[in-house]
Order: structure tokens, then C-alpha cells, then sequence
């Protein structure tokens, strides 16, 4: 079953009055070649009228803005998406062919450069070297091979990093959240001259379809979720995940891609007023038809975490 439900609902509790909240969200999944948005709904309470458009990446953006007084921002998005599996690719490209595409890729996709998430540090070169000694000179195979290493080298560990730490601060620590694993995946294929792409998403987990428990529960299992896109010339972006270290597949859901956490953030926003805020983050995926056929829609509630998230527009992704 490769259709899904899914319901994302945010919710800012403040500790005091606020007004003028403006907010964007990233939260439609995308439309592609391997994944079709069925419906999406967007509500918000208080109540607001939201405007939408399509960013430079080709992301869905949702604006709106609630200018009453409020003490808590409730936003829930619906969403039935139907994903098919990724292509794999027949052919495969040597890195030194690759190497002498440098140039061009650069000058067509400008995404070889550092950017604030995603340095390119010095210290990432050894794991670099490892992962080419492994790749059988080919770039497919320096992809699985960077995706193996980074899932095998870092630790994933929620807290040890937050939603604005860098590549630097996830190497520092050895460990941290799907949203640095991309990073660091992303900083090792740039500096090896490949262009890649930040992705921000879901990952189903497999306990969602077949009631099995898995490790993908635990390790980025119904939450924002995060990866990375790796360009393959003469085929086109393959998807690779290196908390769960494999390539993606029909159980990952995109929404949005870019050159780091910053060009797809799921929720942001700014508000008027001296009150702290707690965010609270619940998301609940499953099959879109029950056993005999039919559609249905679980309800779900943005239940507090046991320790609540310090106050923060932002979400980090799992």
C-alpha cells in the first residue's frame, strides 16, 4: 500500500498574550515523477485565511497571518499522497568522468557551495577518501558508500544537536538527527563535486503498514523526517538516507528540497509580544484505506513531549 494519510499538526503554546503572528509553512508534499499529492488542508486556529505559491525550489510555500490576540497557534495539515517506488538507475557514471564535469554542474545547479548549515570542513576529508576507496570508482557506488559510513560512523541522538547546528556541531559531538546526517552527507558529496540537495519529509515506518514494530520507530518514525538527493548525471536526483543508511524508498514522503534546513523548514514564523513560547509537534501517518477498501482519517492531538522544547519558531527534523 503506497497511498498514506497524513495529519502534522504544530501548536505554540505562549506564556503571555501575543498578536501579529505571521507564519509560512512547508508542509504540502510535493508533486514528482514517483509521488502524486492527492488532497492537502491547511487549518489554523485562531482562524486565518492562508495565501500559497511556489518557491525558487519548486516547494509549496503557505502563508497566513493571525493579528488577533492569542495565547496558543494551533496549525494542522491533512494530507493523502500517493508515493511509487524510485527509479533505480541502469547505468552508472565513473567519478572521474564526473570530475571533468565539475564546471558545468556547478554553473547549472549551483549547489556545490558551503552554506552556513553545511560548511565544508577539513575533517570530513578522511571519511571522503574512505568512502571513494569503496565506491569501485563510480559515483552510485561513492553514494551508497558515503550513506553506509555516515549511518555507521554518527550516532543518532536526540538533543545532541539543535535546530540551528551545523555540519561542525555534528561533528564535534559524533552524533545527532536525520536533519544533520543530511548535512553531513551533503558536505561530504559537495566537496567531492557533486551537487546535492537537502530534502525535508516523512518516513513512514514499516510498523505504520504492517503493524511490525521496526528500528525506523525509533530512528526518524512518524516525524518530520530529512535526507538527501545526490545528482547523478545523465539520470537525475536519486534519493539517499543516511540515518536509516540506504537509499530512500516508498515509504519516504517529500516535501521539500533545497541546499539546506534553511530553504525547507516546515514551519516559521515571527510574532508580536514578550511572551516565551513551547512547541509542541505531533505526526501521525497510515495507510489511506482500511482493510476493506475505504478511506478514513485518524484523529490526532499535538500531544507535549515529557520534556518541552525551548522556545523556538523552528522544529528540528528527526
Amino acid at each position: 500500500m503506497n497511498r498514506y494519510r497524513l495529519v502534522h499538526v504544530t501548536e505554540f503554546h505562549y506564556d503571555g498574550v501575543v498578536s501579529g503572528s505571521y507564519n509560512v509553512v512547508r508542509l504540502r508534499p510535493r508533486d514528482d515523477g514517483s509521488q502524486t499529492c492527492l488532497s492537502f488542508k491547511l487549518h489554523t486556529s485562531p482562524a486565518s485565511r492562508a495565501s500559497s505559491y511556489l518557491d525558487h525550489w519548486g516547494n509549496w510555500i503557505h502563508g497566513f497571518n493571525v493579528l488577533d490576540e492569542h495565547r496558543a497557534l494551533r496549525i494542522e495539515t491533512q494530507s493523502v499522497v500517493h508515493v511509487e517506488p524510485p527509479p533505480v538507475p541502469a547505468e552508472d557514471i565513473t567519478l572521474r568522468a564526473v570530475d571533468a564535469m565539475r564546471d558545468e554542474l556547478d554553473d547549472e545547479f549551483d549547489l556545490l557551495t558551503p552554506t552556513g548549515y553545511v560548511p565544508h570542513p577539513p575533517d570530513l576529508q578522511t571519511l571522503i577518501d574512505e568512502a571513494e576507496r569503496a565506491s569501485s570508482g563510480t559515483l552510485y557506488g561513492f553514494a551508497l558508500a558515503t550513506t553506509a559510513l555516515i549511518h555507521e560512523r554518527f550516532r543518532y541522538e536526540k538533543g545532541a544537536t539543535h535546530v540551528h547546528s551545523t555540519v561542525l556541531d555534528a561533528i564535534g559531538t559524533g552524533a545527532g538527527v536525520c536533519q544533520d546526517f543530511a548535512h553531513i552527507m551533503l558536505a561530504m558529496v559537495r566537496m567531492r563535486g557533486i551537487p546535492g540537495r537537502y530534502v525535508s519529509g516523512y518516513l513512514v515506518p514499516s510498523s505504520a503498514t504492517d503493524n511490525e514494530p521496526s528500528a525506523e520507530d525509533v530512528i526518524g518514525g512518524q516525524a518530520s523526517h530529512a535526507w538527501m538527493e545526490m545528482l547523478l548525471p545523465g539520470f537525475g536526483w536519486i534519493g539517499l538516507d543516511p540515518t536509516i543508511g540506504r537509499p530512500v524508498g516508498s515509504r519516504h514522503i517529500r516535501v521539500a528540497h533545497g541546499r539546506d534546513y534553511s530553504d525547507a523548514a516546515p514551519v516559521r514564523g515571527v510574532y508580536r509580544g514578550h511572551a516565551g513560547q513551547q512547541l509542541f509537534v505531533d505526526v501521525g501517518l497510515r495507510p489511506a484505506l482500511d482493510d476493506d477498501g475505504q478511506e478514513y482519517l485518524e484523529e490526532t492531538a499535538a500531544a507535549p513531549p515529557s520534556a518541552p522544547i525551548e522556545s523556538a519558531p523552528e522544529q528540528q527534523q528527526q
